[in-house]
């Protein structure tokens, strides 16, 4: 049984923009069970070169990929929506076990059933190196800032 998840579709900017924070405050908690709840239970995902199905695989995927991407923090923007799809693009920084900080820039496109859960998503994630004094994502986003688009570069 799924729990429906608001804002539903067809959304409007303020609706999508929501849906957007909403997933950027789910990520930075780094809780996968909570994260998997925006789901639906047969969800697809493609991430990177990665296919997952189901909210019990992604709950598999993100503790994986928390216990590699330490110190983790995401932001996310809102690209485009449609009534029922939504394009986000985002940049997350994190450190790797050796101590090496990296910022990750990427695209997801997510479509959405009419409860509000995300029932497909895709991911494009490229990675560059930085330095700790280059970073600038620290953390979840302060209330101030959540609608701000974030800077290419």
């Amino acid at each position: 049984m799924s729990q429906a998840r608001p804002p539903f579709p067809p959304f409007t900017a303020e609706t999508a923009a929501q849906k957007v924070q909403g997933a950027e405050d789910a990520w930075n908690s780094r809780d996968p069970q909570k994260v998997s709840l925006a789901y639906t239970p047969d969800s697809v995902w493609r991430n990177r070169d990665e296919f997952l199905s189901g909210r019990e695989e992604i709950i598999a995927f993100l503790t994986r990929k928390w216990e590699r991407e330490l110190d983790y923090a995401l932001r996310k923007t809102l690209w485009s929506f449609s009534d029922d799809r939504i394009a986000v693009r985002f940049q997350y920084e994190w450190h790797d076990a050796a101590g090496q900080w990296w910022r990750s820039y990427g695209n997801e496109l997510w479509e959405f059933t009419a409860d509000g859960l995300m029932s497909r998503r895709e991911a494009s994630i490229n990675d560059v190196t930085i330095t700790e004094a280059q970073r600038r994502i620290v953390g979840p986003r302060p209330t101030e800032e959540h609608g701000m688009d974030i800077d290419l570069r």
